[in-house]
């Protein structure tokens, strides 16, 4: 069944799943128990390494407490590695949640940078905060949502 009785998906149809799996080949860069990272097939950059979990999880809200150090921390690894490995002057850590979400299985990206290497999308539009948006309100619903600690 592809979906479980909640109405998430179970990972039966996600593509990292099928890597997890065994299903699908991946270039791996390291794994644990929980974790596993690899070369992204499609890189923006040769080196882009993507830090999975091993359960399917989709955001990264739903990691559970218990396994985020060990995630942060591997991210922390990836990132050094893909730096001093690679020659990289520096690195883009990036977690998309739902939009721009290609694979629906929480995925950190580390993309090795350099400056002139034309990566550009991150320059995207910027909005001011001003009278009619105040950055207080914003602010204040976002405290207003924030789950305890």
């Amino acid at each position: 069944m592809p979906f479980s009785a909640d109405g998430r998906d179970s990972g039966a149809r996600c593509a990292f799943c099928a890597i997890i799996r065994g299903e699908t080949a991946a270039t791996v860069i390291t794994e644990t128990g929980h974790l596993l990272a690899f070369l992204d097939h499609r890189p923006l950059f040769r080196g882009h390494v993507l830090l999975v979990p091993r359960e399917h999880l989709r955001l990264l809200s739903d990691l559970p407490a218990e396994r985020a150090q060990e995630f942060l921390t591997t991210a922390q690894r990836l990132e050094r590695a893909v730096e001093d490995g690679l020659g990289a002057a520096g690195s883009m850590i990036l977690v998309n949640n739902v939009v721009s979400q290609s694979v629906p299985h929480l995925h950190l990206h580390v993309i090795p940078r350099n400056p002139g290497d034309g990566l550009r999308f991150w320059l995207g539009p910027r909005q001011s905060y001003d009278a009619e948006h105040p950055a207080e309100e914003y602010a204040a619903k976002i405290r207003a949502a924030l789950p305890p600690g």
